[in-house]
């Protein structure tokens, strides 16, 4: 991790725009030159954050999707910035538009790509806890990819069921993405489950899902 001073953290933002703020400070910044900043602070005294920042987190997380075949963001430095008590990640966004910013929304083709997408996700043991609309991204090679993830964990081997279906709850809970799904849930379901019979977990996701639309 390398340390920026004051000064080099005031040049690098000059000129950015604030993407994402709380009211703590600034969260998210677009540089310049089309980069993105993100920055993170340590919310207590005694957590492993400390051990292992989630800037860290979010350039290793970067570096094992690209190696699961996983489209996603590219770091270019990561950065412990002591006058602001935060670290940071530097980065190249992932090209393409998120699923809640696509004018025509989740259409039934793109609603089994999304399942299929999860599905592989999962199967190559990739727990997301901030899966939702917001963090999958289309590109213009018409692939899905993930970004804002410093939030996960990467398993040796495929999830359970009982860890799928927490990830679909997580995904479930926001209302934007319940709205894009709603009319082609069926199909989502469909490219989760290729060619598997119907198993419980389906059953499960069906359930879940149909209990929040």
């Amino acid at each position: 991790m390398k340390r920026l001073s004051k000064e080099g953290y005031l040049t690098l933002r000059e000129g950015s725009r604030v993407i994402e703020s709380d009211a703590y400070g600034d969260k998210v910044l677009l540089l310049a030159n089309g980069t993105y900043l993100k920055l993170f602070r340590v919310k207590r005294l005694l957590t492993s954050a400390r051990l292992l920042p989630y800037s860290k987190r979010f350039s290793k997380n970067a570096l094992k999707l690209v190696k699961l075949g996983v489209p996603t963001v590219t770091t270019i430095e990561v950065y412990r910035i002591p006058s602001i008590h935060r670290t940071a990640v530097h980065y190249y966004p992932l090209t393409g538009i998120t699923l809640r910013n696509l004018p025509n929304g989740v259409d039934l083709i793109l609603a089994g790509k999304l399942g299929k997408f999860i599905r592989k996700l999962h199967d190559k043991g990739i727990y997301f806890r901030s899966l939702h609309f917001g963090n999958i991204v289309l590109t213009p090679e018409n692939q899905l990819g993930l970004i804002d993830i410093s939030d996960m964990k990467i398993y040796k081997e495929p999830l359970c069921e009982k860890l799928r279906l927490r990830n679909f709850q997580h995904s479930a809970r926001y209302e934007e993405d319940q709205s894009l799904l709603k009319n082609n849930l069926n199909l989502f379901i469909d490219g989760y489950r290729g060619a598997d019979e119907f198993t419980s977990i389906h059953k499960k996701m069906a359930a879940l899902f149909n209990n929040i639309t």
